[in-house]
């Protein structure tokens, strides 16, 4: 957060969410990753919220290789299990990170079947140094994500740094992941540096409310400019402002995508498929709990 004169990025973009079916017939809203869009490195954001029930089906067994994926739940619980036998839960305010790395097979399965289930999921490309790295999970629970008040909200922080509090999920990159909430009539400024790229996506607002200036409507990703090192939110005089903020620095090379698997030529995604029907797609002696010496932020 900063009250500092930095100049102002613009919205350079703006992204209806729409919605679709995915895992076993899940109802959810997408924005970044319709029609190939992406903000390098980010890859695909998805809003799940709908009632428990009807997502009872949820995302049974499927692989990831070459990108990392962020779930966020804002009310509900989800459990994940993978082929290797790992699980965890994270419930209201929790966030996981996974890296997938060379390659996990696992699900994801709402664990209550009343109430609501409100998330997010987020993929994030990894570069192709890091692509074929040991799969790790990180399970953090809402009491662990630090929140930095102010008189005009407040920002909860998973991950990167907000001016000297530090999120608690480890980036494999130099990173943002914030959820920001605006008072009613107030306005909340945060710094971003400006070779990183940046979006939000607004999923609680009034009429009125702004981003860099500009009116903004729930289920909308608003990609900012890399004009500029500071982002205004602004909320309406009669409801508060939440939106989610990712940022990052671009890994700047060419991906190839084919559904959960995102490398950096098509020879590679044979590769992946050849590798997960051959059964050779996990490695057995991966520890995914455990931090390797290059975890972190580089």
């Amino acid at each position: 957060m900063s009250s500092a004169t930095a100049g102002i990025r613009p919205i350079s973009q703006v992204i209806k969410g729409q919605k679709m079916m995915e895992g076993a017939g899940v109802r959810i809203c997408r924005t970044i990753g319709v029609g190939g869009i992406r903000v390098d490195p980010f890859l695909m954001l998805d809003e799940l919220r709908l009632p428990a029930a009807e997502a009872s089906s949820g995302f049974p067994d499927h692989p990831h290789r070459g990108m990392s994926t962020v779930s966020i739940m804002l009310s509900g619980k989800m459990e994940h299990w993978d082929s290797m036998g790992n699980k965890g839960v994270i419930g209201p305010g929790g966030v996981q990170y996974m890296t997938a790395g060379r390659g996990i097979i696992h699900s994801e399965m709402p664990v209550v079947t009343s109430g609501d289930l409100h998330g997010f999921q987020l993929w994030i490309n990894l570069a192709a140094k890091d692509k074929m790295c040991k799969p790790r999970y990180q399970d953090i629970q809402k009491e662990e994500i630090p929140t930095v008040a102010t008189e005009a909200g407040s920002i909860r922080v998973m991950a990167g740094t907000v001016g000297e509090t530090v999120g608690p999920v480890k980036l494999k990159y130099p990173g943002l992941l914030l959820d920001v909430n605006v008072e009613a009539g107030k306005e909340i400024k945060q710094r971003i540096p400006s070779d990183w790229n940046a979006f939000a996506y607004v999923y609680e607002g009034g009429s009125g409310s702004r981003l860099s200036g500009q009116s903004v409507s729930i289920q909308h990703s608003y990609v900012f400019g890399t004009d500029g090192d500071e982002i205004v939110a602004t909320a309406g005089k009669d409801q508060g402002l939440k939106f989610l903020l990712f940022a990052a620095k671009p890994t700047n090379e060419e991906i190839v995508q084919h559904g959960p698997f995102v490398m950096n030529s098509p020879l590679e995604i044979q590769q992946a498929f050849a590798d997960y029907r051959s059964g050779k797609f996990q490695n057995p002696d991966d520890d995914v709990w455990a931090a390797d010496s290059d975890d972190g932020e580089l």
